[in-house]
Formats: C-alpha cells, sequence, structure tokens
C-alpha cells in the first residue's frame, strides 16, 4: 500500500512538472470555453440546484472568456497541447479557477492559484475570492478566511449563497 500511494504522488509531481502556466491567447478561447463548460457541467450539479448550474453556465459564455482573454488576466494551464485549467483575475480579486475534472485532485488548482497569487502580489498585499461549494476547501487550505457571505438571487427563488475569502499574500 506505501509504495502505490508514493507512485500516486510521484506521477501527480511529474504530471505538474509536464503542465505549463502561460497566458490566454484569442486562438485558445474554444479551449477555454470547454474547459469552463465540462468542468461546471460535471463538478456543479454535485453541489447545486439546476438553477444554479445553468446560471454558472450562462455566466461563462464565449463572450466572457474573450473579454478574460483581452484583459490580459486571464491565463490556461496546458498539458502538452491541451489546455486542462484556467484562472483568471481582476486587480486582486480571483474571478475564476477551473480544472477539468479528470485532472483535479492533483494539484493543478493549486499550480493556478500561485500563478494569480504571484501575479495580484506584485501590485496588492492582499487577495480575494468569492468561494463556490467545489473549492472552498482548496482555498482554505492555500490559508484564504471567510470574511463573509454573499447571495445571489437566480429564478425559481433559488439563492446562490457563496463564501467570500481573503488572503494576506505580503507579510
Amino acid at each position: 500500500m506505501r509504495s502505490q500511494v508514493g507512485f500516486a504522488q510521484q506521477s501527480s509531481a511529474e504530471m505538474r512538472e509536464n503542465m505549463e502556466y502561460r497566458k490566454a491567447m484569442a486562438d485558445m478561447a474554444d479551449a477555454v470555453y470547454n474547459v469552463l463548460q465540462t468542468t461546471i457541467k460535471t463538478v456543479y450539479p454535485k453541489y447545486y440546484p439546476k438553477e444554479v448550474t445553468d446560471f454558472f453556465c450562462r455566466h461563462h459564455s464565449r463572450e466572457h472568456v474573450l473579454e478574460g482573454i483581452a484583459s490580459g488576466n486571464m491565463g490556461v494551464l496546458v498539458e502538452g497541447n491541451a489546455i486542462v485549467g484556467t484562472g483568471c483575475f481582476d486587480g486582486n480579486h480571483i474571478t475564476g479557477v477551473y480544472v477539468l475534472p479528470d485532472y483535479q485532485k492533483r494539484g493543478c488548482g493549486s499550480r493556478i492559484m500561485d500563478f494569480l497569487e504571484a501575479e495580484i502580489a506584485q501590485k496588492h498585499g492582499i487577495s480575494i475570492l468569492d468561494a463556490s461549494l467545489p473549492a472552498a476547501c482548496l482555498y482554505e487550505h492555500r490559508g484564504y478566511k471567510t470574511v463573509g457571505h454573499g447571495v445571489y438571487e437566480l429564478e425559481n427563488d433559488v439563492k446562490l449563497v457563496y463564501e467570500i475569502m481573503e488572503k494576506q499574500l505580503i507579510g
């Protein structure tokens, strides 16, 4: 059993070494859109009612992706020629981190967060984000603290409740 665990950890570490985080470009928009939609449609129904999943799918439209790319603040995590994750920020606000389901629980989200936090730390001492249920534990493990809660009213009297979290980046 011990050797299998070591092998799995080594494989994940090796996998991350073969990945590169780079700035998203316009010709990557379809692949980024696919990462967002695939992740939302696969993961979010395990945590949220249909109205919330549909809201996130609509919010992360092709136009939204193109706006993120145009801002210069969106990046992609690439393995070989495949985009397997994406992250975006605006000022000191991390606005999204998404990793394809097959690549989750392997350190990919942390790799994206490392890059986003480093970018934000160049101009800001604190990073803030709105945490979805599937990602809240990742952020807590990275030192984020809940500082409030937001509520977004959706159709059919459904409410999206999320955590507002922050982390001190500079001592």
